[in-house]
């Protein structure tokens, strides 16, 4: 007699299970099958990056503007193989990037939106950055990073992750906007964060493009502000509005040698999770010669909060392992580096996983 197939309900999770419990105690049960299952799922990460730049590639999003679309019509527009690309599309749908229809047409949701050119705050030139060679290739050597305690791509490379870029002008063009990208989706919480009534001036030290620095002189039209990067990115500066005019100076400068002097407030996003201790220290101990007394110091970083939750600080720690010498921090980590360049931290806000404030002052 044949052999026939037991019909069987899928495996769910025992009720009274907690996450991050021993599931492989009892190898025979629903909670061992979900691990089994989500450790799977993990090990194969690496292909859900892959899809989401091949969707930020052929701009798939913004083919998605005026409704929905199958992937046929989609592969037509893009100029790529239908089934293919219906293929990536329906592997990111199970992320919530994309949603497909039961008549087979893909559709935009909140997430897959964040890829249009035009949005508001598009994190297409972030995603498809994050898709070059630079980092998956430093990514795939994470395992010599450990195991030497030395930078994955330098190695690889040879070279400091900046001195790279800035010897690519088509990698630091792509690069620079990538970040000003991820700057705009955080600039109006780290504004929100602070009160800049009492201030006059800002400087924006390390600023890129002038993201949050523009952020901050359109919602506090009394101030001005000082934009302070490398030549080659302040040369791309987003500070031109009609609305800022005469309030705003970009200059070229090493925030390691001296910064522009006796503003309010000075500004570091994003800037001293790139960089170790010592220099750290030294990037803070150069704002603190520039600083008035009564001035102010905004470090606008993740701060990577105990347990075992995720969180984009994590993440972000790993990635520096990669491609940078920095390194994710705690908040006790900050305090202790401000301390040693003369700064006694006043306030903390945390305006989301990316990016908490943290506001100090000179020690006197």
């Amino acid at each position: 007699m044949a052999g026939t197939l037991r019909e069987t309900a899928a495996p769910r999770p025992a009720a009274d299970t907690p996450h991050g419990a021993d599931a492989g105690h009892d190898p025979g049960s629903a909670a061992a099958a979900q691990a089994t299952d989500e450790l799977l799922e993990l090990s194969l990460g690496y292909l859900y990056s892959a899809a989401l730049n091949t969707a930020a590639r052929f701009r798939i999003a913004d083919h998605l503007t005026d409704g929905p679309r199958t992937a046929g019509e989609l592969a037509a527009a893009a100029g790529v193989d239908g089934p293919y690309l219906y293929r990536v599309l329906r592997l990111l749908a199970t992320k919530g990037v994309f949603r497909e229809d039961e008549a087979g047409g893909f559709h935009l949701t909140p997430s897959a939106r964040l890829l249009r050119t035009d949005a508001a705050q598009s994190l297409r030139d972030y995603v498809l950055v994050r898709g070059e060679p630079v980092f998956w290739q430093s990514a795939a050597q994470l395992h010599e990073a450990v195991r030497t305690g030395t930078n994955a791509f330098e190695s690889i490379r040879g070279v400091p992750f900046y001195d790279h870029v800035a010897a690519d002008p088509q990698l630091a063009r792509a690069f620079n906007s990538s970040m000003a990208a991820f700057s705009q989706v955080l600039s109006n919480k780290v504004v929100d964060a602070f009160d800049f009534a009492g201030c006059r001036s800002a400087v924006d030290v390390g600023g890129g493009r002038g993201g949050l620095l523009r952020t901050v002189l359109l919602r506090n039209p009394h101030m001005t502000g000082t934009l302070v990067d490398l030549e080659s990115v302040v040369a791309g500066h987003e500070l031109d509005l009609p609305e800022l005019a005469g309030r705003w100076t970009a200059v070229a400068g090493d925030f390691f040698s001296s910064v522009p002097s006796g503003a309010d407030v000075y500004l570091l996003k994003h800037v001293l999770a790139s960089w170790r201790d010592d220099e750290c220290v030294r990037i803070l101990r150069t704002c603190r010669a520039a600083m008035p007394a009564h001035g102010r110091l905004l470090v606008v970083n993740a701060l990577i909060p105990p347990g075992n939750e995720p969180h984009a600080g994590k993440t972000g720690d790993v990635l520096m392992m990669t491609v940078l010498n920095g390194r994710g921090r705690t908040r006790a980590e900050y305090e202790a580096l401000l301390a040693a360049a003369g700064f006694t931290v006043v306030g903390v806000a945390d305006t989301s996983s990316h990016a908490s404030v943290v506001e100090a002052v000179p020690t006197t």
